[in-house]
């Protein structure tokens, strides 16, 4: 692109001192008037006029002038990627108009003054240029624009009879413009940036809730999630429903993203939903079991692993069945595939009632007895029936278990022996919170959590010999 000059002065750095001329404005020239001296207020207004004046009758050399030096001292501008010279040149150009304009006092061409400015800090914002790149352009327009002034000044007929004052005083004025042009511009980029910013957020949001309600299974849906969000859209992924635990905070993305786990959350339907990426190669789900546990006191359903963001709202569907599983309040995380039985069950209330009543009515039929009975039970399954082990986290005697036990079996009819008799008395103990005979609400449908406070030490009312 070429661009010829409006004039034939010295503003490309070609001039001597004797061909300056001042221009437009009636401003001195080098062949006639008298020189008046600028020390006063008015007069330096008059100089400033003269100044700006001149140095836009040749606006074009300038601007090619302060483009090379620009581009001469920055990578990002000389590549002409983002920013083509054509561009560069016009920015350039309607910066130093509008610079020149204000400085000189002169009436806008077209719009207020720093317009320029704000254009070119939305425009290089939108590119991605950074900040600091453009603000070091303008510098190196405003000492360009200075340099070409100072010619000016040192060209000018008089100069010799005037105070050094003066010239000081032009400088701090052309500085001065182009501060100000240099705040009005990141102002706008800072805007710009904020405003990009949220509509990116916005964006990303509706496409996060796009996957979460099932309609990434349209491939152009599911490619602009992962581009939204910054993930691929296939690799290891779970979904994670939390409970809005007073306790815990609402999002856990900064505690997961230490461990190398990405995750984006958002508040959905008084809870927390998130989509979790697991790294490569770690352990995954008790990882991320045991960061929410310990790290953040969330009660959380997790789905079970998927391989694709487009699956993420059925997994959505089966970490929401989870949650409701545990009981409120009580910072528990749990895996879908490790709350199978409860998963059901949760949803049968009629067959968690029956299942409860068939292997365990007898039992809780009880008074005194009850709790203590269903703790023993509790903990002697979970400890592969042992009843030493059972003894140890119980805090009691080893024949304090297999009374309770045996006291379970006669009330029951049932063989503690019997493998079915085991499973009977498991299932009834997973039915029990959903069956409205416990103790507790759950933390998504009404759950309760039957867990009878530990027994301090032997039941020495039901010991009995052990077999």
């Amino acid at each position: 692109m070429t661009h010829r000059s409006a004039g034939s002065g010295g503003v490309g750095g070609h001039a001597t001192p004797g061909q300056a001329r001042f221009g437009r404005g009636g401003a001195a020239s080098a062949s006639g008037s008298a020189h008046t001296p600028v020390g006063s207020a008015p007069a330096a207004g008059a100089l400033r006029r003269a100044l700006a004046t001149s140095m836009i009758d040749d606006i074009d050399r300038l601007t090619d002038r302060a483009v090379d030096d620009i581009r001469s001292h920055s990578g990002t501008y000389a590549s002409g990627t983002p920013v083509t010279r054509d561009e560069l040149w016009e920015f350039v150009r309607d910066n130093l108009l509008r610079a020149l304009e204000d400085f000189g006092g002169l009436p806008p061409t077209g719009g207020d003054f720093e317009h320029a400015a704000r254009a070119t800090g939305r425009r290089r914002a939108e590119q991605d240029v950074p900040l600091d790149t453009v603000l070091r352009a303008y510098r190196r327009g405003g000492r360009v624009l200075w340099q070409v002034m100072a010619e000016h000044l040192r060209a000018r007929p008089g100069r010799e009879s005037d105070s050094r004052d003066t010239e000081l005083e032009v400088a701090g004025a052309v500085w001065e413009t182009i501060d100000r042009y240099s705040v009005a511009m990141a102002d706008a980029y800072r805007l710009t940036q904020l405003e990009m910013q949220s509509r990116r957020d916005t964006r990303r949001v509706a496409l996060f809730e796009a996957l979460l309600d099932g309609r990434a299974e349209d491939p152009a849906v599911a490619a602009a999630a992962s581009a939204a969000l910054g993930v691929p859209p296939h690799g290891r992924y779970v979904v994670v429903v939390a409970a809005q635990d007073p306790a815990a905070p609402p999002n856990p993305a900064p505690v997961l993203e230490a461990r190398g786990m990405w995750s984006f959350w958002r508040p959905r339907a008084g809870r927390y939903a998130g989509i979790v990426r697991l790294p490569r190669g770690a352990d995954g789900t008790p990882e991320l079991l045991d960061l929410l546990r310990h790290h953040t006191g969330a009660t959380a359903g997790v789905s079970p692993e998927f391989e694709r963001l487009s699956q993420a709202g059925r997994a959505l569907r089966l970490a929401e069945q989870t949650l409701r599983t545990l009981p409120a309040g009580g910072g528990e995380a749990a895996a879908f595939d490790d709350r199978l039985a409860e998963v059901l069950l949760s949803g049968r209330g009629d067959i968690a009632d029956r299942i409860v009543a068939v292997h365990l009515g007898p039992v809780l039929a009880t008074a005194g007895e009850r709790a203590a009975l269903l703790q023993t039970l509790r903990v002697w399954l979970d400890s592969g029936c042992s009843a030493a082990r059972a003894a140890e986290q119980l805090y009691c005697h080893r024949n304090t278990v297999l009374n309770r036990i045996s006291r379970i079996a006669e009330l029951t009819g049932r063989s503690s022996e019997s493998g079915d008799t085991r499973l009977g008395w498991a299932l009834a103990l997973r039915a029990l919170p959903f069956a409205g005979r416990g103790e507790g609400t759950g933390a998504g449908t009404g759950a309760r959590a039957a867990h009878p406070p530990v027994d301090p030490g032997p039941d020495r009312a039901t010991d009995r010999p052990a077999d």
